[in-house]
């Protein structure tokens, strides 16, 4: 009103009602910020608490707070669980929006892809990602996929990168098995959950499963597993050193990597992959 219709404050205060003192009035609430971090510590720390036993913490280390104030930042922090814990332990990121990965190695991704031979066997490929970088870290393909098949294939990625800190996952049966689960408390490493029905907390997978599907398995036919192996592990050079990725500036993976890293950037790998693609056109020509 007063810039529209250009009245003093008194007479739009008049008209709406409002007390003037409501209009001069000046916020006197503390810093907030402190504590909310305090909240959202311990909650990560003990994702089993809810508001309530976070309030005992917070009581327990001298903070002078009451029950409702710690509800309205628990839950503008986005802190309430988003799946209910299954009663076995499980080492496990269930809670909150995950924090990107600011280094190589800290969080990774990993997800199934389905696929068929010439002859209608069906196979699968164990397909993990570098959150940071977007490396595509491992490609493990075979008919058949358990919860130890994944563990064995994740311990030898590790031996040449070491382990995460944590991996983002699904619900599948492999993933919830006690042979993964197991896998993760001895390595130390977490894993995370996605919400049931939501595919999008793990888009970085199923964009990189995306591109899989598009520029390798619809454009090639497989007659033996291990002609899959060899195209996929000359696919992954390819992917990781020759291709530019748009959301890394247009550089490929290992560049993005290198570069934060301080190394020389090895161009050579490029070569390699056309020299290895031609191998393998060779050696299914001599099958066929």
């Amino acid at each position: 009103m007063q810039e529209r219709f250009k009245v003093s404050v008194r007479r739009s205060c008049e008209l709406a009602l409002l007390q003037r003192s409501v209009w001069y009035a000046k916020s006197r609430a503390r810093d907030q910020s402190a504590l909310r971090q305090r909240i959202r510590d311990i909650a990560m720390s003990r994702p089993r608490f809810g508001y309530l036993r976070v309030l005992v913490m917070l009581k327990r280390e001298g903070w002078a707070v009451g029950k409702k104030r710690v509800y309205r930042l628990y839950s503008l922090e986005g802190l309430q669980l988003r799946m209910k814990v299954r009663r076995r332990k499980r080492i496990a990121l269930l809670r909150g929006k995950v924090v990107p990965a600011t280094r190589a190695n800290q969080h990774w991704s990993m997800d199934f892809v389905h696929d068929q031979m010439l002859d209608g066997r069906k196979f699968r490929i164990l397909t993990v990602i570098d959150q940071w970088s977007r490396e595509s870290v491992m490609l493990e393909a075979n008919y058949r996929l358990s919860g130890r098949s994944v563990a064995q294939a994740l311990d030898q990625a590790a031996r040449q990168r070491g382990w995460p800190q944590a991996i983002t996952v699904d619900n599948g049966t492999e993933f919830t098995s006690k042979a993964l689960d197991d896998w993760a408390y001895r390595r130390g490493v977490k894993l995370d959950y996605t919400r049931p029905g939501k595919p999008t907390d793990n888009g970085l997978i199923e964009s990189f499963n995306g591109r899989l599907r598009d520029e390798f398995l619809n454009v090639n036919e497989f007659i033996t597993m291990h002609e899959v192996h060899e195209r996929l592990r000359a696919w992954q050079d390819d992917y990781n050193h020759c291709r530019p990725h748009g959301s890394l500036g247009h550089l490929t993976p290992s560049e993005f990597a290198t570069m934060r890293s301080g190394e020389p950037v090895l161009n050579s790998v490029c070569e390699a992959y056309h020299d290895r693609q031609e191998h393998v056109c060779r050696a299914r020509n001599r099958a066929e």
